[in-house]
């Protein structure tokens, strides 16, 4: 493949990105896109064979990505709470729009096909939420946390950030340090006082 090839398959997945971010998946079609990019519907297909591939493409080009992330958190000699805090800060620090791709491979799932969502959901786990539940139960068994479900742990603290995944809520920008600051506070603390 020649690097020509290379530079527009990526343009694809960016200007594609943004697209279903605005749109969705249904509402979203492949003539929209190659126009957006500027190239024939038959220069789109010969890099993806139909939209369900973009779009997965999409979404596990960003698992991959979080993916390397936990694991270089993982690899700290820190505690479970500092592992917890730094995967926050990581995701939300990062401009809404990226963002946001998490959001999407939750809501629109169930427009692709059974196949399709078999296989996702698979890698959706083992990239993300099943390390993410790894932390929790480490932690539990290290005495750090409190006996708790660590698949409820993950799933509490992606719910706490869930509205942060939409651009018309927070903006293009990255979260202020203080909000995530007290999101983290929040999750790892409750809202009692202490005492």
């Amino acid at each position: 493949m020649t690097t020509p090839e290379i530079g527009l398959r990526e343009q694809i997945l960016v200007t594609a990105k943004s697209l279903f971010i605005q749109q969705g998946y249904h509402g979203l079609a492949m003539r929209q896109i190659s126009d957006a990019v500027g190239v024939s519907k038959a220069a789109l297909y010969y890099h993806f064979k139909d939209k369900e591939e973009l779009f997965l493409a999409i979404l596990s080009g960003n698992l991959n990505e979080i993916e390397s992330a936990i694991d270089t958190i993982r690899a700290k000699q820190i505690s479970y709470s500092e592992q917890i805090t730094m995967f926050v800060e990581y995701v939300l620090k990062q401009p809404t729009e990226h963002r946001a791709i998490i959001r999407l491979a939750s809501q629109e799932m169930s427009q692709l096909s059974a196949t399709a969502r078999k296989k996702f959901d698979k890698t959706y786990h083992d990239q993300f939420t099943g390390k993410l539940q790894a932390i929790f139960q480490a932690g539990v068994e290290n005495g750090e946390f409190r006996p708790i479900d660590s698949a409820i742990a993950t799933w509490a603290l992606l719910g706490m950030m869930y509205p942060y995944f939409y651009p018309a809520h927070t903006g293009a920008m990255p979260l202020r340090p203080e909000i995530i600051s007290q999101i983290i506070s929040i999750y790892l603390n409750g809202v009692k006082q202490p005492g």
